[in-house]
Formats: C-alpha cells, sequence, structure tokens
C-alpha cells in the first residue's frame, strides 16, 4: 500500500530531493470513462440532472458503498417498515389518555444487530433487517488460497534471496520515482536490511516491505514500504503491516516499536496501521541511528505484547460482542410505545400534539430545549455539502488533494496554478458559511481536479487519480439529482 521511505545513517540521502510515494489507494482499477458528460463542470451536471427530473429539491446523498476502486467498503442498514398499523389507545388530542406500554421479554438476535447499528428495532421483521458480513480483502483470500505468499528475505547471497531482493528494488524504484535508483539499490542490497515480499506465482514481487532492526536499541526503522499500483486496492498494504509486525515479534523478541520518516501522502496510511507523529520513544534511544530526511514526518508506532496481529479480525469482533453485551444490558428500545391515536385512521384533522404527551419521548431524554436547538441547525444544503467534502477526502485516491501543495517541494507550482484549492481549504470555506450555495462547492471541486489536470501530465497518478476522483463526484452529484426528484 503507501509506500513511505526513511533515511539510514549510513548513507546519506539525496540533499533537497523530494521523494513522491504512490499511496497505498492510490492507483486503484482502471474505470471506465466513457460517459458523455464526463467533459461537464459539476454544477452544470446537477444543474442538467435538476432540469431533467423537474424537481429543485435537494436530498441526501448515498454515502459511498462497495466502489470497485476503495477496498474498504460499508453498506448502509435500512430500516424496513414493518405492515402493522398501530392500534388506538387514547383520545384524539392525545390528553389525558390512558398510555399502555407493551414491553417484550426478549430480543431476537435480528433486533439485537439492528440496535448495533443504529435501526430502531420495532421497524419490523427481524430478518429483513440483519446486515451481511463484510466480505474478506482479495488479498486474504489470495494468501489462503496460496496464490501470494508472504517471505523474509535478506542478502544472504542466495540466488533465492538475490532474485526477490531484485524485485524489491525494481518495486520500489517504481513508486519512488523521485528517488535516485542507486541510492534504493545500495539499501534494498545492504547486509544490515531486512526485508518481508509478498511475491505471486513464484517470485513475482506485488509489493514488500524493506526495515533495519536495532535490537539492541529495542526498535526497527522501516526504510521502503509499497505495493504494486495494480494491487493496491486488495488490501495488500494492510495485511502486509501486520504480518510484519507479528514477524518482528517473532525474530526480535526485545524489539517493540517502530519508526520511519513518511512523506506527505503516506501519513494517513500509517495513521492507519497505528503510527503517530507523537514520538514517545526517547531521542537518546534512536538519535544516531537514523537521520532526519528534510519534508518527511517522523512517525512511531508501538506494538501490544498481548496482540496478535494476524488474529486482528478475531479480536476486535470480541470487543465488539462485549460492547453489544453491555448495550443488551442497558438498553431500553425494547420497549414499545403504540402510536398516537393522532395519526391513525379516522382522527380528525388539524389536531396538534403536545410533545411531552408523546409517550416514550420524555424516557428517550427529551427536553423542551432540543426543540429549538433542532430548529436553528444549519440547512441543509450546508449538511450535504459536509457530507459530500466527506465523501471526497475519505476517497481511496484523495490523498494527494488533501492539503495544499508545498512550494517548497514543487517550487513552480504556483507560477502555473494562479488559483490553487485543496480539501483542506475547503473545508475552512465551508465552516466560515463561504459557500451561499451548492454550485460554488461544485465550483472549487472542479477547480482541484483542473488543476491537478492542468500541472501534470497525463500520463502522471497524479492527472490519473484527478480523473478518476472527478468522475466519482459526478457519480455522487447524478446520484444526488435522483434522489432530489
Amino acid at each position: 500500500m503507501t509506500p513511505a521511505s526513511s533515511v539510514l545513517s549510513d548513507e546519506p540521502p539525496p540533499s533537497k530531493r523530494r521523494r513522491l510515494s504512490s499511496s497505498s489507494l492510490s492507483d486503484a482499477e482502471e474505470e471506465d470513462d466513457d460517459d458523455d458528460d464526463d467533459d461537464k463542470p459539476l454544477a452544470a451536471q446537477v444543474a442538467d440532472s435538476n432540469a431533467a427530473t423537474g424537481t429543485t429539491s435537494r436530498k441526501a446523498l448515498v454515502q459511498r458503498s462497495g466502489k470497485k476502486t476503495s477496498s474498504m467498503k460499508s453498506k448502509a442498514q435500512k430500516a424496513p417498515t414493518g405492515d402493522k398499523r398501530p392500534e388506538k389507545n387514547g383520545v384524539a388530542n392525545g390528553r389525558g389518555s390512558d398510555l399502555k406500554v407493551k414491553v417484550e421479554d426478549k430480543m431476537d438476535e435480528g433486533q439485537l444487530t439492528r440496535l448495533a447499528t443504529g435501526v430502531t428495532v420495532d421497524t419490523g421483521p427481524a430478518s429483513s433487517a440483519v446486515p451481511s458480513h463484510k466480505p474478506e480483502k482479495a488479498a486474504f483470500v489470495e494468501l489462503r488460497k496460496g496464490i501470494i505468499e508472504i517471505t523474509a528475505v535478506e542478502n544472504d547471497r542466495q540466488p533465492r534471496s538475490i532474485v526477490i531482493l531484485t524485485g524489491l528494488k525494481t518495486l520500489f524504484q517504481t513508486q519512488l520515482p523521485m528517488m535516485p535508483r542507486e541510492y534504493i539499490a545500495r539499501l534494498v542490497y545492504d547486509h544490515n536490511s531486512k526485508a518481508l515480499a509478498i511475491i505471486k506465482r513464484g517470485y513475482k514481487v506485488v509489493g514488500g516491505i524493506c526495515y533495519r532492526p536495532f535490537p539492541h536499541r529495542g526498535f526497527a526503522e522501516i526504510v521502503f514500504f509499497a505495493t504494486a499500483s495494480v494491487d493496491q486496492v486488495k488490501g495488500y498494504g494492510g495485511m502486509l503491516m501486520d504480518n510484519f509486525k507479528q514477524h518482528i515479534k517473532r525474530t526480535y523478541p526485545g524489539v517493540m516499536h517502530f519508526l520511519t520518516y513518511a512523506d506527505n501522502f503516506a501519513v494517513v496510511f500509517f495513521k492507519k496501521q497505528g503510527f503517530s507523529k507523537e514520538i514517545t520513544l526517547d531521542r537518546s534511544v534512536w538519535a544516531g541511528y537514523i537521520k532526519d530526511y528534510e519534508g518527511g514526518t517522523i512517525m512511531q508506532c508501538t506494538m501490544l505484547r498481548k496482540v496478535n496481529y494476524l488474529d486482528k479480525v478475531n479480536i476486535i469482533s470480541q470487543q465488539r460482542e462485549a460492547i453489544l453485551t453491555k448495550i443488551r444490558e442497558m438498553s431500553k428500545s425494547h420497549i414499545v410505545y403504540q402510536g398516537l391515536p393522532q395519526f391513525q385512521e379516522g382522527a380528525p384533522e388539524g389536531v396538534t400534539v403536545d410533545p411531552k404527551d408523546v409517550p416514550g419521548l420524555r424516557e428517550s431524554g427529551w427536553t423542551p430545549g432540543m426543540e429549538h436547538s433542532t430548529r436553528s441547525g444549519k440547512s441543509a444544503e450546508h449538511t450535504q455539502m459536509q457530507r459530500l467534502l466527506s465523501d471526497l477526502k475519505a476517497h481511496p485516491l484523495a490523498w494527494a488533494f488533501l492539503n495544499p501543495v508545498n512550494a517548497d517541494e514543487v517550487p513552480d507550482y504556483y507560477g502555473v496554478i494562479k488559483r490553487p484549492m485543496d480539501f483542506s481549504t475547503m473545508e475552512h470555506k465551508m465552516d466560515t458559511s463561504q459557500y451561499s450555495s451548492l454550485k460554488f462547492f461544485l465550483d472549487d471541486v472542479q477547480l482541484v481536479v483542473d488543476n491537478c489536470k492542468l500541472y501534470n501530465p497525463e500520463t502522471s497518478i497524479y492527472h490519473r487519480n484527478a480523473v478518476k476522483l472527478e468522475k466519482f463526484m459526478k457519480e455522487q452529484c447524478a446520484e444526488y439529482a435522483k434522489r432530489g426528484s
């Protein structure tokens, strides 16, 4: 997944050279770009869609679910609606009635599952609301079937080792194009360096991590980390990191810390793998063993001795079950109040209901002050912009657009791009209410894409990611317009 590189103390790094990383989610599978409207601005597409449907209403965009380009999938849970109507149980105005409470002795597993996912337990048959299990990532499927293999390797001068190390060198040189090829080769073939490689179909290297252990100091330095672009959506990066942690625990029992210098594009990935910018390891332990890298961010990960990182999914599942058990003990969601008679058939029209008379409302923690705070919230359109920006920032190909371009790393950028824009700037503009409508928000999204296309050649990973991100945004806009109809 995200390649990152670190600098070793005995090999001087190239000075003031920008090291570009290919993010773990930076080059997803190729998508079909034959849409007729791909060249239209985003705001224009929304306007066209609304005109075609004859509506101006705006509703929430659905969250991304099951995108081909992302190794992380989520499925929205929908609450089924029951067919049974509530029985009448009071006078028409909702006052002075003898409110009855029906208590179910026990919730079935379907209701418990819906409770855990935030769906009310009394919304319909249990069988229709059970969420499907998250599919297993392709990386783990391939590993289980023997399609890929994770192997430890070092320069012991054996033919097999040399072949794998050469494959790793080629991979790192491909994924880190701004690093001198000779510099990468020296570090990979260094006798003090170790590596963990993902190999497929014999000796084809599709991922790997190069590191340097310091057992007498209690830490190891990650030098390079990368997976092949075509396999990045399969979850190789996370799987490789978990295997690396477990490998270090077995091979070097005294090593519990990792240090690495990550470039700007690798920071997010390493955070997901348990790394932090806060260095708790005493500087006297590692100072002089690794050197500062100009433009890099030093990050640290501390392992837990009791955790088997290869059994992480099962551990999380057990933690989830423990939380659900507590919820079952404390929750009152199994108490079902019958519906208000004002909304049943035959009830007179124009009857108002005092919130204080709604059965179960006060028991839920509602107070009269909540009514005013809810009404004074931000507009629905502002909410949609927040969700859209959240989707964009979470997209696996958005790593290059999250923050402004660093002028020190790309000196000529602002000479070419006169109106720079990025997602963090858009977030600030949204927080300060600078977007009066969705149109201006979409214009800035288009500006981010257009700037990238203007500065970077079509063959670059940045240009390709911008094209795919633009297509994703257009799909979200089309869905937005469809739901607004």
